[in-house]
């Protein structure tokens, strides 16, 4: 055996930071071997084909490991023990399976003698994986297509498993399942077993074309994860009531390619080609083509690793963060459980510094020691065996800086954090450009200007009355409620949103919009509770109940699609955009509308509008670009000109997306002051503004695969009290990519929901006012709500006989509506 130490010449003392090479041994490796290991301290890999080597890593760098001899034939798998009084490993090779307890072995080389094993098992093959039990009472042995379940005190076969069609590669217990084990499989399925009488629980069907070779189980999540030969990861949810259903899947290859894509468009976009190069060169970053051909997942490990962020000039910590290592011949892939997202690449072959550029197997440390973790790996052309020790904080840092594009200091925020500025698109008042008519100068008149008809009221006259006849009145099948038009329910103010309450999951009651079937194309409760605005494909606006009892008001005159409506804050006003590039705002005491923007303003169809800043503004998007328009709403009629609008609107700014055709979604808060506008392109791409400083703060690229049809904000109601932090999440989704969960503070994804079915048709999404849930649509007829701390859906409201493209919550109370292709309203209460 030789060994060499830390000297090693290196390419440059970035390199030498990021990952060291502490320990190389040379020595011949078993041909059929399969598994080496980490735990706690200590490394374990086979010398001379059939010696056990255990190396202490806190000991000095040039200490002799200790050796075992205990097999005559070639050591194929090793695996540590869960406890650490007393630290045990098991090795197996053809011939037999043999348990050794460390600390007896290194007493016994002190006292001169020879250290023995425990033979728990003869003959049983070939041996590709062991795994001791939690409490370290048994073994799991994985030899050919059978797993022995083996005493880890003498040789006794407990229970043997038979089931899969092809070797076993893989074999890990659950902790808090008494007496299961997963096991994978060349065969290309998993299997679930109850490991105490040998009862197959659940096999799944073929999951791919190449073999898996590897498997976690995550306890925080209770999800096991697995991965094939051709980096393809699946990930199946082992909560009871799921019935291990697919939570994920990941192409590893694509997620590479995807992060190289990032760094180098924002290298390109800072001017940075030449830095980027250097940074390729590296760290790994290559250009878009350049991603290896072939990335077996031989490795799924834990990591333990905590992410920093700078808010407001103070350091925080990000929470509830879980990352897991993916081990491939090429290098180490750091992967966000949450998000389901790439966040660093160690390729080996780009560190001149180590001894082997591409591995046969390797093996990680758990838990991190000063922010740095030491992993095992085999050559695939040579024997050698290295020790690394990888720096990870600065392995992240230096891949990730360059992602998002910089340029503040200080974190943002949905919520104001300062005073308006001067120069503030925000300070335009309409008031203060209102033009007031001319005085007479000299004569003082004490005539007032009256029509030629002096009496304040005269039913013949029509004047003040509203006129008989609705022109253009659309044809619905919807009684309207004998409520008085102008009289308005408000909700009990001291009365609190139940935070606690179960998710709105039992259908209570349903209503259809009209007698043809009409795609409703978006929803909106109002902020008391009391209204669900609905705008229809048929060109109509419809205000209901909250109950669905009773339609409160209908509102036609637009002449196309209503693309979305919005409720004012102070519940009085609903603006809605159509596809005949206007914009309409209505009362809920008057049927009429009282201000209309048409097409001479617009030269695309708007796409949504909103009210905004406290009711002091309206925000709509047409094409590539949002406006800003300040109004001032009067819904009385003049005597003579009752056709004449007397509100008043004038366009403040207009905001152009970077790098877009158009402009697919808008959001903003209107319930407390905030200068954050969040817009997402036709370029993949969402873009952030601060109105308070009039300009676009931030860019992220590359936010879905495909174009982002809704951003949902976390706004929170007027009956529920969140942290002040929560206001900072939105949401985004597309076609056929999921739900993300963003951080405005960081600008990174922080999770990802998957599991409903958004494959043709953009389905709307909705968070519930106490920040706990998200609701989804789904084009499989089907709605689905879930959690915030899980990925998969925890909820399927079925029953549809068409896709559901909106949901949203009550603000007042557990309650949610459902609106579909075919035009049924249906709602849901806990």
């Amino acid at each position: 055996m030789e060994s060499e130490g830390d000297s090693c010449s290196w390419a440059g003392s970035e390199d030498h930071e990021v990952v060291c090479e502490k320990r190389l041994f040379k020595s011949r490796l078993p041909e059929c071997l399969a598994q080496v290991a980490c735990s706690h301290q200590h490394c374990a890999f086979p010398l001379n084909r059939n010696e056990l080597c255990v190396w202490n890593t806190a000991g000095s760098p040039a200490a002799q490991p200790l050796r075992l001899l205990g097999h005559q034939h070639s050591i194929s798998a090793l695996s540590f023990g869960s406890k650490i009084n007393p630290l045990l490993v098991c090795s197996a090779s053809r011939e037999r399976v043999v348990v050794w307890n460390l600390d007896e072995c290194t007493q016994k080389l002190k006292e001169g003698l020879t250290p023995q094993g425990i033979i728990i098992g003869t003959l049983l093959r070939l041996v590709l994986h062991v795994r001791f039990s939690p409490d370290d009472q048994q073994v799991a042995v994985c030899a050919g297509s059978r797993i022995y379940m083996l005493s880890a005190k003498n040789e006794a076969i407990l229970v043997e498993l038979n089931g899969h069609l092809a070797p076993v590669t893989a074999a890990e217990f659950c902790t808090w399942e008494k007496n299961m084990l997963i096991s994978v499989s060349e065969d290309r399925s998993f299997k679930v077993w109850d490991y105490s009488t040998g009862l197959l629980m659940y096999q799944s069907g073929v999951l791919t074309g190449f073999p898996l070779l590897s498997l976690l189980i995550d306890e925080e999540k209770r999800q096991i994860i697995t991965g094939c030969a051709e980096g393809q990861l699946w990930i199946f949810s082992l909560i009871s009531d799921h019935n291990y259903r697919c939570v994920a899947r990941i192409d590893l290859k694509k997620e590479q390619e995807k992060f190289y894509n990032k760094i180098w468009k924002s290298e390109e976009e800072l001017g940075e080609r030449q830095n980027a190069s250097e940074l390729c060169k590296t760290n790994s970053m290559k250009p878009k083509g350049s991603v290896e051909t072939s990335l077996p997942v031989l490795l799924i490990e834990h990591c333990d690793y905590s992410v920093c962020f700078h808010n407001g000039g103070n350091m925080s910590c990000a929470l509830n963060r879980s990352y897991f290592w993916i081990g491939t011949s090429a290098g180490l892939l750091l992967i966000n459980l949450a998000n389901l997202e790439l966040e660093a690449f160690l390729c080996y072959k780009d560190y001149s510094g180590l001894s082997i550029r591409f591995a046969r197997l390797c093996s990680l440390m758990k838990k991190a020691v000063n922010g740095k973790v030491l992993c095992l790996i085999t050559s695939i052309f040579e024997d050698m065996i290295a020790v690394l020790e990888v720096n990870l904080a600065l392995l992240v840092t230096s891949q990730q800086s360059g992602i998002l594009k910089s340029g503040n200091e200080e974190s943002l925020s949905v919520i104001a954090r300062c005073p308006l500025l001067p120069r503030s698109p925000l300070c335009t008042n309409l008031n203060k450009n209102k033009k007031h008519p001319s005085k007479t100068h000299g004569v003082k008149s004490t005539v007032k200007d009256q029509p030629l008809v002096f009496h304040n009221k005269i039913r013949s006259s029509g004047y003040t009355a509203a006129p008989q006849m609705t022109m253009f009145s659309p044809n619905t099948n919807l009684k309207k409620n004998n409520v008085s038009k102008c009289k308005t329910s408000f909700k009990c103010a001291n009365q609190e949103y139940p935070v606690e309450s179960s998710p709105p999951i039992y259908h209570e009651a349903e209503i259809s919009v009209s007698c043809k079937p009409t795609r409703i194309c978006c929803i909106q409760y109002s902020g008391d509770g009391n209204y669900l605005a609905c705008g229809l494909a048929n060109k109509t606006v419809l205000i209901f109940n909250s109950d669905l009892t009773n339609t409160h008001h209908v509102f036609g005159g637009h002449d196309g699609a209503v693309n979305s409506v919005g409720w004012s804050h102070d519940k009085k006003w609903i603006v809605s955009a159509s596809d005949d590039r206007t914009v309409r705002v209505w009362s809920v005491c008057k049927n009429e509308p009282a201000l209309i923007l048409g097409k001479e303003m617009f030269h695309r169809a708007v796409g949504f509008a909103q009210f905004y800043f406290m009711d002091t503004f309206i925000l709509l998007c047409c094409g590539a670009e949002f406006h800003l328009l300040s109004f001032h709403l009067d819904a009385t009629k003049d005597d003579l000109r009752r056709y004449k609008q007397k509100s008043i609107c004038r366009l403040v700014q207009k905001f152009p997306m970077a790098s877009t055709t158009e402009i697919t979604s808008l959001s903003a808060v209107n319930d407390f002051y905030s200068y954050i506008v969040l817009t997402a392109g036709s370029n993949r791409a969402l873009e952030v503004f601060d109105l308070n400083a009039g300009c676009s703060t931030a860019v992220i690229p590359e936010v879905h695969t495909r174009a982002v049809h809704q951003i949902c904000q976390n706004k929170g109601s007027a009956f529920s009290t969140q942290k002040p932090e929560a206001y900072n999440l939105f949401m985004t989704t597309a076609v056929g990519d999921g739900i993300k969960l963003w951080d405005l503070r960081t600008l990174k994804c922080e999770r990802r929901f998957e599991g409903h079915g958004s494959r043709s048709y953009p389905c709307g999404i909705a968070v519930s006012p106490c920040g706990k849930f998200i609701a989804s649509g789904s084009d499989d007829k089907c709605a689905y709500i879930y959690e915030m701390h899980s990925n998969t859906f925890s909820y399927k409201l079925g029953g549809y006989t068409e896709s559901v493209i909106n949901v949203a919550f009550s603000p007042f109370s557990p309650q949610l509506a459902t609106a579909t292709l075919d035009g049924i309203l249906r709602l849901f209460l806990p």
